[in-house]
């Protein structure tokens, strides 16, 4: 199982620490530090869309207008912690963010 995300983000951390508790070979793969393989990217893109932009972020908000309205998959390869956090990839599915749903899922 890997976690896709940011070391920083509280969210990756909690979902880190959750699925290692329940028992899970859990790690977290930095996107800063390795980016988002970009047969993942696609993949994620493909499921779920511009959900896949993270809006609310702080890299966001200091893109210009220009870099904002770029293709979703030119945005994420020139910066990858624009993407929502932590997308989880676990037995041949994805999952995004660490939400109620995907802790049922995932933690039963």
């Amino acid at each position: 199982m890997r976690i896709y995300g940011l070391k920083n983000c509280d969210s990756c951390r909690a979902a880190l620490r959750d699925l290692v508790a329940a028992g899970h070979a859990a790690s977290l793969v930095d996107l800063r530090e390795a980016g988002l393989p970009d047969a993942l990217r696609d993949r994620a893109l493909a499921q779920f869309g511009a959900g896949l932009i993270n809006r609310r972020s702080t890299t966001w908000r200091g893109l210009d207008a220009a870099a904002q309205n770029a293709a979703p998959v030119a945005l994420l390869a020139a910066h990858p912690s624009v993407m929502k956090r932590p997308l989880i990839e676990a037995g041949g599915q994805l999952y995004l963010g660490w939400d109620a749903g995907t802790k049922a899922a995932l933690l039963g």
